[in-house]
């Protein structure tokens, strides 16, 4: 069983770089299908997300090599459209391939997704999406079988701007004849990112940044390299755990630019933040300030994915905060295993009122879901004693070497990743290559 052990009580102070972004490159990943030729990424984050990801483009018939953060894919040669349910049921991103697979083959065959147990998450709003574009739809239990005779662009309207129902409906109307509109589009960082990189491939998208997107469709998409950005998430946990545990923290290679409404947080909290493009220092050389309240909500607000983060900050107050989660209920899951450590926190629907003050103390705590796990290896840091964090699958699913990262900031922490779905990983020759930020090895090698 993977695991995390943790010694509590060190300030964090120094420098570490930001891996590159999971919620940009899972997607960028699945447009790769749609060319049939080849597609470079850059600053790819060595996680089983992406790992699971390869696995599903290998029993696609696609090539796939990974090396030094860069993947290259092939996806000349596809030769099924059908997602393997083992590597399918893994991961929620992997139903954005749906999109890719019907724009590229006209029909595909997947199943309702895995990945975290954070409350509600129903594909409805794909579904219909897609199905303004000409898809019909046979579901047989978890099964999801999804064929198209065309593609015809349409006016798509969103009740609600979710980041992936947008970017299946791209994924599938880059193919589409003619134009479709998508209204209540989301705007986060990674569908910015996604549009540029299907421009790049000969797509027309227009309104990027905006919840209005035009795109008109292609058949003919061209080889592109491109880069995904530092992860905005990540780079919000190591600044909330240097809150948590004080002491100053330089992050490199972070996306400021996309970070405003967590960096406001932090300054609320009495943070000390300084900001370049890419450069984010925090100093924190006292107890985190309370938030009376903080709500969630869709880029440019407070992201739902570092809510329980921020709980666990917010249990090293010295006061009263609320915080409202209003995209996933289940995101208060984390409350529980903080409340083992002995925080104080009352779960009142939607709303998680944390009352501080009280010393947390390490113990042994279950990683619930990605975000979850992150929260509570902020609170095994700043507590007292030694905690142990049991399911670190799900961390590892989105944090690259997150042990070595902290360690170089000044952390006593250690991982068991226990037995990887990556198989053998290679850590390549550059000795300034944190291990777990490399290779997969030769499980995922292109064949």
């Amino acid at each position: 069983m993977s695991c995390l052990e943790i010694n509590g009580g060190r300030s964090l102070y120094g420098t570490v770089s930001v891996q590159g972004s999971k919620n940009a490159v899972l997607p960028m990943m699945a447009a790769a299908l749609l060319n049939k030729g080849i597609t470079v990424i850059k600053n790819v984050p060595y996680i089983l997300d992406v790992c699971y990801m390869i696995k599903i483009m290998n029993a696609l018939g696609c090539r796939v090599k990974y090396e030094q953060g860069t993947l290259t894919m092939d996806a000349s040669c596809l030769t099924a459209n059908e997602l393997p349910l083992m590597w399918a049921g893994k991961m929620r991103s992997s139903i954005m391939l749906l999109g890719a697979l019907i724009g590229r083959c006209r029909e595909a065959v997947t199943y309702y997704p895995g990945g975290c147990s954070i409350g509600a998450r129903p594909i409805d709003l794909h579904i219909e999406g897609l199905r303004k574009l000409g898809v019909t739809f046979l579901f047989e239990g978890d099964r999801i079988e999804a064929k198209a005779k065309k593609l015809t662009g349409a006016q798509i309207v969103l009740p609600f701007p979710s980041v992936g129902a947008t970017e299946n409906i791209l994924l599938a109307a880059v193919n589409a004849e003619g134009v479709t509109c998508i209204r209540g589009a989301a705007r986060e960082p990674e569908i910015v990112e996604l549009c540029g990189m299907l421009n790049q491939m000969g797509a027309l998208i227009s309104g990027v940044g905006s919840d209005t997107l035009m795109v008109h469709g292609t058949d003919c998409f061209r080889d592109c390299l491109v880069k995904a950005s530092g992860d905005r998430i990540v780079a919000a946990t190591y600044l909330m755990a240097a809150a948590a545990c004080r002491g100053e923290v330089m992050l490199t290679g972070a996306p400021s630019a996309y970070m405003q409404s967590s960096l406001a947080v932090l300054r609320q909290m009495g943070c000390l933040i300084r900001q370049e493009a890419e450069r984010i220092v925090i100093c924190a050389d006292k107890a985190p300030l309370p938030i009376p309240y903080t709500k969630t909500a869709p880029y440019p607000g407070f992201p739902t994915d570092v809510q329980s983060q921020l709980m666990a900050v917010l249990c090293f107050s010295e006061g009263t905060s609320v915080i409202e989660e209003a995209i996933f209920e289940g995101r208060f899951n984390t409350a529980w295993e903080l409340k083992k450590m002995g925080a104080d926190i009352i779960i009142e629907g939607r709303l998680a009122v944390i009352h501080a003050g009280t010393p947390l103390r390490g113990t042994c705590v279950e990683a619930k879901d990605l975000r979850g796990g992150a929260a509570l290896v902020i609170a095994g840091l700043a507590a007292e004693g030694r905690t142990q964090i049991q399911s670190c699958h799900h961390i590892f699913r989105g944090y690259a070497g997150i042990e070595f990262d902290l360690q170089q900031l000044g952390a006593d922490i250690i991982a068991d990743h226990g037995s990887s779905d990556c198989g053998t990983v290679n850590y390549g020759n550059d000795s300034n290559v944190n291990p777990g930020k490399s290779g997969f090895g030769q499980a995922v090698q292109m064949a």
